[in-house]
């Protein structure tokens, strides 16, 4: 089969996109899921629609391709395109343009009268399509679940017409949408409207990953509308076999500081509310509505003040684990205690004398703290965590980076 750009599967470029970008770009022979064709076809796909982007490598194991993107440069995510690359029939394409010729945005027609119109402009071809009642019925269905075709009663005839489209869109705010909020890819659709690129927006940390789970986010989005369950498939880096499971979904949860999406939900097996990441999930389907949906909204709000980040569960299997530090500051120094307020989250704040405050917090997972902890390394004298292992090891990294650099272990330092 020749090889094509265009794609009939998002699932399937998804995993690719992921594995390429995500992951990291791999060579021909580190990609063992598929043939090595289906890794050629799939790479030049990509390279088709982000040939700016496209840099290559050479290591001992050979040419290694990857993508390099500046997020201080590029004002759209380039990752979009892969929403816009669909394949199609001739047939499909065909009868896209002739109903979108024929319906008008002010007077509806009936089946048999588009018919009529379609019959009348194919039949200036030498050789003509033809086209199905049934299945032009099934593409104005199809059009009026998108909100492209409206469909109104008149007696006992439906009658279609296309649905008015604005003359104004507000594009500033539709730019920042689009790159800034969750299925931001709809966004992005509306500003190829538009005639001219004259972006005036440009994003220090411009998260664009997650546009390739924007289908999975909005299938989590119409669950929590209608307050129904999900069923999902999972995979991990550990376990690569999608793992099933039943949930209810409760909130979606964005990092500020890696952009990573996550979806808090209710495990029917487990009977936990716990974070799954939405780049995980390779699939999701809306199942039966959930009777006790408030039931479980009611219990993670009483969870929430307990939450630093998104786990429920600490590596110790403690229900409750607690962590307090304190750190010294000098005296002209007081940005140190300002930031640790404002930065403390679910933790309390408490000023010992004019050079020491302690910090402390009962949290479901004390690890979501270090990496935060660390950025005052230099500070800390007094630190004690409820999980003895991890304040093992957080200690003894500390004395290895001494070692390290060759540092004396001072009098004063941790505790």
């Amino acid at each position: 089969m020749a090889y094509s750009e265009l794609i009939k599967n998002f699932d399937r470029i998804r995993d690719y996109m992921r594995e390429f970008y995500v992951y990291g770009y791999k060579n021909r022979s580190d990609y063992d899921k598929k043939s090595s064709r289906s890794y050629d076809d799939e790479r030049r796909r990509i390279e088709g629609w982000l040939a700016d982007y496209i840099r290559f490598g050479r290591n001992s194991d050979g040419k290694n391709v990857y993508i390099s993107i500046d997020s201080r440069v590029v004002s759209h995510n380039p990752l979009y395109v892969a929403w816009k690359t669909k394949s199609f029939t001739d047939g499909d394409i065909t009868l896209h343009f002739l109903l979108m010729d024929i319906l008008s945005e002010d007077e509806g027609l009936s089946i048999s009268e588009i018919m009529d119109e379609i019959d009348d402009r194919l039949s200036a071809f030498l050789v003509p399509k033809t086209f199905d009642e049934s299945n032009v019925r099934k593409k104005l269905k199809e059009y009026s679940e998108e909100g492209i075709v409206e469909c109104e009663k008149s007696g006992r005839q439906v009658l279609y017409k296309r649905v008015a489209m604005r003359d104004f869109y507000p594009y500033d705010v539709l730019g920042f949408y689009s790159e800034m909020l969750p299925c931001g890819v709809i966004g992005s659709y509306i500003l190829d409207k538009k005639v001219c690129d004259d972006s005036i927006l440009f994003f220090k940390h411009h998260y664009i990953t997650s546009a390739m789970d924007s289908e999975i986010l909005c299938t989590v989005f119409l669950a929590m509308s209608d307050k129904k369950k999900l069923e999902i498939a999972t995979v991990s880096k550990k376990v690569r076999t999608p793992q099933s499971a039943v949930v209810v979904p409760l909130k979606v949860m964005i990092s500020a500081q890696s952009g990573r999406q996550y979806m808090m939900a209710y495990d029917q097996e487990s009977g936990r509310i716990r974070a799954y990441r939405l780049d995980n999930i390779v699939k999701a389907s809306v199942s039966d509505v959930c009777d006790n949906i408030d039931e479980l909204m009611d219990k993670y709000e009483a969870m929430r003040p307990h939450i630093w980040g998104v786990s429920t569960q600490g590596s110790s299997g403690a229900r409750m684990e607690h962590i307090d530090f304190t750190i010294r500051y000098g005296r002209f120094e007081d940005y140190i205690p300002k930031r640790l307020e404002r930065e403390k989250r679910c933790g309390t704040v408490t000023y010992l004398d004019d050079e020491h405050v302690k910090f402390s917090a009962d949290v479901y997972d004390i690890g979501e703290l270090i990496p935060w902890i660390r950025t005052y390394i230099c500070r800390i004298t007094e630190i004690h965590m409820s999980d003895g292992k991890l304040e093992e090891r957080f200690l003894s990294d500390i004395k290895r980076m001494y070692e390290m650099y060759g540092i004396e272990e001072v009098s004063d330092g941790i505790q």
